[in-house]
């Protein structure tokens, strides 16, 4: 069906015409994050809209505006991160995925360009309640580094993760502009079973990998196995 894919550009009576068609509606989620010196803070957000529009352009979806504030307490103490309590994430999350629930939507994509564990708890927390309380509506969750890390030990070392060599490639491959030439490389001392954020010795930069390598190509390449993962992924889980 030929139109507009998001919501903003929809007026009221065209998307109440969309709804007939039991569309499918994506919510991308981003953050607002510290990406090292040579990404952007909204890094996670660029990749879920330009994720979004992709897939929707393949599923015949709409796109809903993006809630652009997430949980990111690992890179709380860098410069420009905004971290919500998850709680306040998931209750957020909630009230859209309500509004969306009462207004007749009833198949639902959570499109997540940041991956961290309490934010996707509480962006699945929310789905769960949604469903809940509207047995007819069907939310599937996901961020889209669940299948960028499908990668790892193949397009990238095993060890490659936050604005490291493939986050860094899709950025130039979505938004040259926005990618600094300086990409120190970044390790993360400390152990994932430890509670609480790292300190500025266990983490002097907020990257974790080596960002030098990477490639516009390489970002296509990245990319696209997203869209396809995502794509199947979406057609298994939310038919029509």
């Amino acid at each position: 069906m030929a139109g507009p894919l998001r919501l903003l550009e929809l007026d009221a009576r065209s998307f109440e015409r969309r709804l007939a068609s039991d569309p499918l509606v994506i919510l991308p989620v981003g953050a607002l994050e510290a990406h090292g010196p040579h990404l952007p803070l909204g890094a996670d957000q660029i990749q879920a809209e330009a994720t979004a529009l992709a897939v929707a352009e393949r599923l015949d979806a709409l796109v809903a505006p993006t809630l652009a504030f997430g949980s990111a307490p690992a890179a709380g103490r860098f410069p420009g991160t905004v971290s919500l309590p998850p709680s306040a994430l998931a209750a957020h999350t909630r009230a859209v995925l309500g509004e969306f629930a009462r207004m007749g939507v009833r198949r639902l994509l959570v499109l997540s360009g940041h991956a961290d564990r309490g934010h996707m708890a509480a962006l699945r927390e929310a789905a769960q309640t949604t469903m809940e309380s509207t047995p007819a509506i069907r939310i599937a969750v996901l961020s889209d580094y669940d299948f960028v890390y499908e990668l790892r030990g193949r397009s990238a070392p095993a060890d490659d993760g936050h604005a490291g060599l493939l986050e860094t490639a899709r950025l130039l491959a979505l938004a040259p502009a926005l990618v600094g030439a300086t990409r120190p490389a970044g390790t993360l001392h400390r152990s994932p079973f430890l509670p609480g954020a790292a300190t500025p010795a266990e983490w002097p930069e907020s990257v974790i990998g080596d960002p030098g390598p990477a490639t516009a190509e390489l970002g296509r390449r990245v990319q696209e196995h997203v869209l396809a993962r995502i794509e199947e992924t979406v057609r298994g889980i939310l038919p029509p």
